[in-house]
């Protein structure tokens, strides 16, 4: 299923992350992803899916530091560092990876 700009735009908050996590399917992380000038491959589902882990676990979305040790934790020190998950999500892998994740925005990212 295609999703339409109007409908993504319907789902979110005035910053552009959806206001119900739930809600989101990989179709709208695809879109989110193009938005962001992300082309997403097998690296970044695997990242996409710990967001997830860590917001169902916690209730709430990483900050980077966080970010880095629960991918640290989870998929080993090559992929938990800051280095590559710039790579996946530059500018900040905490905001960036979250949306794309349909979730909240991090509390302390600009």
């Amino acid at each position: 299923m295609e999703v339409t700009r109007e409908h993504l735009q319907s789902q979110c908050d005035h910053q552009g992350f959806l206001r119900n996590w739930s809600v989101w399917t990989e179709e709208i992380a695809q879109a989110f992803a193009l938005e962001e000038g992300i082309a997403l491959t097998a690296a970044h589902w695997d990242i996409l899916h710990l967001l997830r882990q860590y917001y169902r676990e916690f209730e709430s979305s990483p900050a980077n530091r966080a970010l880095v040790n629960w991918v640290k934790r989870h998929a080993g020190p090559e992929k938990g560092n800051s280095i590559y998950l710039m790579g996946l999500f530059p500018g900040s892998p905490a905001r960036v990876g979250s949306r794309i994740a349909g979730l909240p925005k991090p509390k302390n990212c600009l």
